[in-house]
């Protein structure tokens, strides 16, 4: 796949494609003899996975860590775990944060309900 494919199947700008390579997040992707960047199924699965870190709150110097260690290999699995486990945590607690905004934000719409409908009976009376 071209970049201008996989920017336009993951949503992400060629910019920052471009930039995840650079600073190692994926692999070197290979290309063709006209220079252009041929992903290939295994570059689309880092970005895939990037993506949905990213989306989940973690830094890119988390992730350059993560990458560099995968790098490594097996002698890093649970240095790995630890890593997601400490950013599962992370994202835990996010979540619940997250809720009970969302709890306070659907109690205050619920009082504002109550006060229109109060609002138009006085009116319709």
């Amino acid at each position: 796949m071209t970049i201008s494919e996989v920017s336009q199947k993951y949503g992400l700008p060629a910019d920052t494609l471009r930039y995840y390579e650079k600073v190692g997040l994926i692999p070197p992707v290979n290309r063709k003899e006209s220079g252009v960047r041929d992903y290939t199924e295994t570059d689309c699965g880092w970005v895939e996975f990037i993506k949905c870190m990213r989306g989940a709150g973690l830094s890119i110097e988390t992730l350059m860590e993560y990458v560099s260690l995968f790098r490594r290999g097996n002698r890093t699995l649970q240095k790995r775990k630890q890593l997601l486990i400490k950013e599962r945590d992370a994202l835990q607690q996010r979540v619940e944060q997250m809720q009970q905004t969302l709890n306070r934000l659907n109690h205050k719409i619920e009082v504002y309900e109550e006060k229109i409908v109060a609002c138009e009976k006085k009116l319709l009376k």
